[in-house]
């Protein structure tokens, strides 16, 4: 039989896949780890089985399987000779594997496995110490990922005996204690984060023999006292960050030394001195922020800076005279933040025809002028804060051609005229702010639908006509008030149906509650304070379950409170307990493979607070619970059922028609701060339940009909301004300085005699006295000269022996 010759190229192909399958795929699936490695996985897995009976992430760990090294986030060693087929785990990568907690010694089947050179245990919901011995163990680690877990304590010695490393997080967790001199030790770390924990002291000096360091991050603890003299021995040191601390003193020299670093980060500290202008010729240096400190800046530094800045913050660092020109060579800017300082001047036209920014924050300065139309041109634009300043003139029409627009702040300026229209089609809009300007007209722009508005503020403006409801139907936070707004309230106000704050107080709206109102179920806070709405308090109030905060004051309401409407706000019967706070308004913006997360604080909400104005901060809204109905014409009786209301902080009355006897069940009232009653025609006593109040600091029951004794005990104690109970004639107690009737002492009582010995003495005194008395009196008498005896007659003598008789001397 002939042979057919061999193709070359196809032995050649098949030489090369027996060699890629002999040495690359058969090794790797015929490796197999040592048993106790595989067990000690084993057990590792059961530990959390036990606790999260739920996971799933760990399946491919089953003890059927060959060889732990082919299960998920296991990584083995190659053999260490051809002959043999074993490898032993070098690498686990266990990170964010489970949500449940779990205690710091289920990690203890791990530190069996030595030959780990790779660990990474982050984003788990670990609590309790850094296990020391078992850490210890792991001689060989390279890199270890500890973060954003719950681990607790200080850190233990053994992790500074691990003199391999290169890399060590144990950011975001709990941590506390000083920084220990031994972190000298890790001369092999590259990368040190040690932030957001609660580190206290100073910073050790021996954080200069790290000298492989090229980022180190101590932000977000208590570090305090200076920055080490010699930090700038981290020669290759490109991040360094040491931003919220408490650290003090000036920026050292040495850091000039530093000639790789592209990133500092110093803000938020009590740092002080002048900004070096050697920072600057850094020519790596892409991201600096220096804000939140006592840093001041030389506004007569001339620099010609040698890097190409990102990322640049000098908020509050003394900054005067117009926006420094140096800023116009930072062309590549990305994030640019110069607010609070005493910046004045027109808007550069340069800086408004920056190319890449994304982030302008100029507020709380003293800029003044329009707005050039070249800042809205701008395709990249996401976030403008010029809030605080002295901007003014006519909004410019083409504002709406900032198409990436995520957050607008203009309020607290000058502004005037009218929205421009084009507003409404910034479709990424979620916060806009325009508040406290002089902005006028009737017509709004009409929003549409695909619009992200979420939290719109106009208020404190000159806008009039109807009530607005032109907005997107997910708007959350809607504030119109302080405007010449005049008319009912539109029924198709109740499309804004996501709404969950109202503020449309200090207006000029009328006629009655409408139903359309109480179809807004996610309301959270409403504010209708100084209008002029008529008519009873509508019973479907209690539609509205989420109210934490209702403000129907200085209004023309009438009639009663009714019962039915407070027996369903089930927001003010109970608080939260694991109640979110939110910080301001925070959004997340996404570019490329960054996320930032941005956070504003917004204009608070202004309420009557313990009888004066207050502003409730809007970074934690839901902490407070107020009812205010005063200054209506309210009648008859307080229902008892608002002793339900137990979330509420403030509950205000006062200038009412109500009468009646103050409700005993408003005893119930846990969690009131201030309770104001007067003004109304109120009568009978003070519950002395009120005792029970432990929260109360204020009570105000002026002005009515009260009588009694007002309660003691408890906080009713510290309720002595005389004021708070003026007008109430009935009323007495300590806290007035008015006594009580029963509190006087008793008129004085005849003694009864308990034996007769002393009625008979008392006789024998009489008899003595008496004629003792008559014959003294009869002496002094005679010797005062007012009677004297006449003499007798010769008849008489003849006549014999008379009695004298006695008679008056004439005068």
């Amino acid at each position: 039989m002939a042979m057919t010759k061999a193709n070359p190229s196809l032995l050649l192909e098949s030489i090369f896949i027996l060699f890629f399958f002999f040495f690359f795929l058969l090794p790797c699936g015929s490796w197999s780890c040592p048993e106790y490695q595989k067990q000690a996985l084993l057990q590792f897995k059961s530990s959390i089985l036990a606790i999260d009976s739920s996971l799933h992430t760990l399946d491919s760990w089953n003890s059927s399987s060959s060889s732990c090294c082919l299960w998920d986030m296991v990584t083995c060693s190659s053999p260490s000779n051809s002959n043999s087929t074993s490898g032993v785990v070098i690498e686990l990568l266990l990170s964010d594997i489970s949500a449940q907690l779990m205690p710091s010694n289920l990690l203890a089947p791990l530190f069996l496995i030595r030959s780990l050179r790779v660990l990474d245990i982050s984003e788990n919901i670990i609590e309790g110490q850094i296990p020391a011995l078992g850490f210890g163990n792991l001689s060989n680690l390279v890199h270890l990922d500890l973060s954003s877990n719950l681990f607790n304590g200080s850190i233990p010695p053994q992790l500074f005996q691990l003199r391999h490393l290169q890399y060590l997080d144990l950011g975001s967790n709990s941590l506390s204690g000083e920084l220990p001199e031994e972190i000298g030790n890790l001369t092999k770390l590259q990368q040190l984060s040690l932030s957001s924990n609660k580190f206290s002291n100073g910073i050790p000096s021996s954080i200069s023999y790290l000298r492989e360091l090229e980022e180190l991050d101590l932000g977000n603890n208590a570090l305090s006292m200076e920055i080490p003299s010699d930090i700038g021995n981290l020669s290759n040191l490109s991040s360094l960050s040491l931003g919220n601390n408490k650290l003090t003193g000036g920026i050292p020299a040495s850091m000039q030394k530093l000639n790789k670093l592209d990133s500092l980060d110093l803000e938020g500290n009590l740092l002080t001195g002048e900004i070096p202008f050697w920072l600057f010729d850094f020519k790596d240096l892409q991201d600096l922020y220096l804000e939140g400190n006592n840093l001041t800046w030389n506004n007569n530094m001339k620099i010609v800076p040698k890097c190409k800045l990102s990322n640049l913050s000098l908020r509050s660092c003394d900054l005067q005279g117009e926006i420094p020109e140096w800023i116009s060579t930072q062309t590549t800017l990305f994030f640019l933040d110069l607010s609070m300082n005493q910046l004045h001047g027109p808007f550069p036209q340069w800086l408004a025809e920056f190319d890449f920014l994304f982030f302008l924050i100029l507020s709380h300065n003293k800029l003044l002028g329009s707005l050039p139309t070249a800042l809205f041109r701008s395709s990249q634009l996401s976030i403008l804060a010029l809030s605080h300043n002295n901007f003014s003139g006519q909004l410019p029409e083409n504002i709406g051609d900032a198409k990436s627009l995520i957050i607008l702040m203009l309020d607290q300026n000058n502004f005037s005229g009218p929205i421009p229209q084009s507003i409404s089609q910034i479709s990424r809009l979620e916060l806009l702010d325009l508040s406290c300007n002089k902005l006028s007209n009737n017509i709004f722009p009409v929003f549409d639908h695909q619009v992200n508005l979420l939290y719109a503020d106009f208020s404190s403006n000159q806008f009039s006509g109807e009530v607005p409801t032109t907005f997107p139907p997910n708007i959350e936070t809607l504030a119109l008030g302080g405007n010449k707004f005049f008319g009912a309230l539109p029924s198709n106000l109740q499309k804004l149906r996501y709404l969950e704050r109202l503020e449309l107080q200090d207006n000029n709206i009328s006629g009655e509650l409408p139903n359309s109102l109480l179809q807004i179920s996610h309301l959270r806070v409403l504010n209708l304070r100084n209008n002029s709405f008529q008519g009873s308090i509508p019973t479907m109030l209690s539609n509205l379950q989420n109210l934490r905060i209702l403000d129907l004051s200085s209004n023309n309401l009438t009639g009663e409170i009714p019962t039915e409407f407070v027996n369903n706000l089930t927001g003010m019967i109970e608080a939260p307990s694991n109640r979110t706070q939110t910080s301001g308004f925070a959004t997340a913006i996404a570019f490329s493979s960054n996320i930032f997360i941005t956070d504003f604080a917004v204009n608070e909400l202004i309420v009557n607070w313990k009888k004066s104005k207050q502003g409730l901060s809007s970074n934690n809204i839901d902490m407070y619970f107020l009812l205010d109905l005063s200054n209506n014409q309210l009648s008859s009786e307080i229902p008892a059922s608002l002793g339900a209301l137990k979330a509420l902080k403030m509950l205000n009355l006062s200038y009412n028609k109500l009468s009646g006897k103050i409700p005993a069940r408003l005893s119930d009232l846990q969690n009131i701060e201030g309770l104001d009653l007067s003004h109304n025609k109120l009568f009978g006593p003070i519950p002395t339940a009120f005792t029970k109040l432990q929260q109360l600091t204020t009570l105000d029951v002026s002005n009515n009909k009260l009588t009694g004794r007002i309660p003691v005990g408890g906080q009713m104690n510290t309720m002595a301004n005389q004021n708070f109970y003026a007008n109430n004639s009935g009323l007495c107690g300590f806290q007035i300085r008015v006594p009580c009737l029963e509190d006087l002492p008793p008129a004085p009582k005849l003694q009864e005699h308990d034996n007769e010995e002393e009625p008979l003495i008392l006789q024998e005194a009489v008899g003595i006295g008496y004629p003792v008395g008559f014959l003294l009196t009869i002496g002094i008498i005679f010797l005062a000269g007012y009677f004297k005896p006449s003499l007798p007659s010769n008849s008489s003598r003849r006549r014999g022996r008379h009695p004298h008789r006695l008679t008056r001397q004439s005068i």
